[in-house]
């Protein structure tokens, strides 16, 4: 076989993802506490500007990163979350409601941990949503490594559930991450939406309109004050299934963009936000507030609202687990939700500007995720029961989600 084939199998594989996502924050970790460390944080901090006659766009490189990079990213997440409510697994309410009422509830009971050891300060309290968010592209990525010694049910349930677990962070973003509304801006945006209106209406089937609307969308939406990555979000959304052709226009931006996201975007944005600064820390940092509520928050929040609320619906006959997969395997997912990375590190830097505060952030989100990772696989492996490979593996779906993401 060939190198070429040798790496596009590698690459193509549910692990992938994760695995490089996982060395870049490695390589942030290493940078930050080296001889490097100084200029690490010195080229985040530049400013990059985009003017004309004076006016325009000047923001640090971290924040075109977290920004900009990031709404490609969620424009990302934006297709596959219409494709799943379109044709995928979100299409049948009954298939969505114990992974969805699970994601509820591994929202919800992270977030209360953080409060219970953070409520007290006025300042970190900000921070409630970092722990009640899923890094897809790490959670799947860990459950690949086992191969077809768990059902494939499973892969689709920690799917769902993490899909609608973006979906719950996306409306956390636009509802309690706006600092300072400029309403002219918004009204400004609805031109690009007629816009990217019309081009559904009439079944556009070339790229460069959408990505022009989108573009001129996320400026506008960035100059409003609402956070610039629900532009992303709501450029997809209007993306059609369909064009006048009978071909689809977002299957072919998501398997376009799905490499360059899961290979490029995400890893530079691990790069830019991972890296803690470990000199002066002490283990008994990691009790502190912030960076404890964080990880228990991952830890034990994720657990205990995934699993008890999976329990619950189940007990009730609200709710069936899906075929082949037990108590054990379910466990195991509820741990592996608690890998927050991606979209923990992106909540936490919209709470705070303070680098000390972000870095006990990272302190928390690195913890929490890697204790969550371990966890679930030990779990799932010790649960994979023999005779499994002969029912795992088959796709859910004629398009299966690509694990790129949170």
């Amino acid at each position: 076989m060939s190198l070429s084939r040798t790496l596009e199998r590698l690459f193509r594989h549910d692990a992938a993802g994760g695995v490089v996502l996982m060395l870049a924050a490695l390589l942030a970790l290493i940078v930050a506490n080296s001889s490097l460390s100084a200029g690490y944080h010195l080229i985040l901090v530049k400013k990059l500007s985009i003017l004309l006659d004076g006016e325009g766009l000047s923001k640090p490189l971290i924040l075109w990163i977290n920004d900009g990079l990031m709404a490609v990213f969620f424009f990302l997440v934006g297709l596959e979350l219409k494709r799943e409510m379109v044709e995928g697994k979100l299409k049948k309410p009954g298939d969505v409601v114990l992974p969805g009422m699970a994601a509820v509830g591994g929202m919800v009971v992270p977030a209360l941990i953080y409060l219970a050891l953070n409520f007290s300060d006025p300042v970190t309290r900000g921070g409630w949503a970092i722990p009640a968010a899923t890094d897809i592209a790490f959670a799947v990525g860990v459950l690949a490594l086992l191969g077809k010694r768990v059902p494939s049910a499973l892969k689709i349930f920690l799917l769902t559930l993490a899909i609608l677990d973006d979906l719950g962070a996306i409306l956390i973003i636009a509802l309690f991450y706006t600092r300072e509304l400029h309403i002219d801006y918004l009204w400004l945006a609805l031109l690009p939406l007629a816009g990217l209106l019309w081009l559904n209406w009439v079944g556009a089937h070339r790229h460069a309109p959408f990505i022009l609307c989108g573009v001129i969308l996320w400026v506008l939406v960035l100059k409003s004050g609402v956070h610039a990555t629900l532009a992303g979000v709501i450029t997809a959304f209007f993306v059609p299934m369909k064009d006048r052709f009978g071909k689809s226009p977002l299957h072919a931006m998501e398997d376009a963009l799905t490499p360059y996201v899961g290979f490029l975007i995400v890893p530079i944005f691990a790069f830019a936000n991972a890296g803690v600064v470990l000199q002066g820390l002490t283990f008994g940092d990691l009790f502190a507030p912030l960076p404890l509520g964080i990880a228990a928050g991952l830890v034990v929040g994720k657990q205990l609202g995934v699993f008890g609320v999976t329990w619950l619906m189940v007990r009730a006959g609200w709710a069936r687990l899906p075929h082949a997969v037990t108590w054990a395997h379910v466990y195991g997912i509820a741990c592996l939700a608690g890998i927050g990375f991606t979209m923990s590190l992106f909540i936490g830097g919209l709470s705070f500007d303070s680098q000390d505060n972000m870095n006990a952030v990272r302190l928390g989100v690195l913890v929490g995720s890697g204790i969550s990772a371990i966890l679930g696989y030990a779990i799932l492996l010790l649960s994979a029961a023999p005779g499994v490979e002969d029912e795992a593996e088959a796709p859910a779906s004629d398009h299966p989600a690509p694990a790129v993401h949170n």
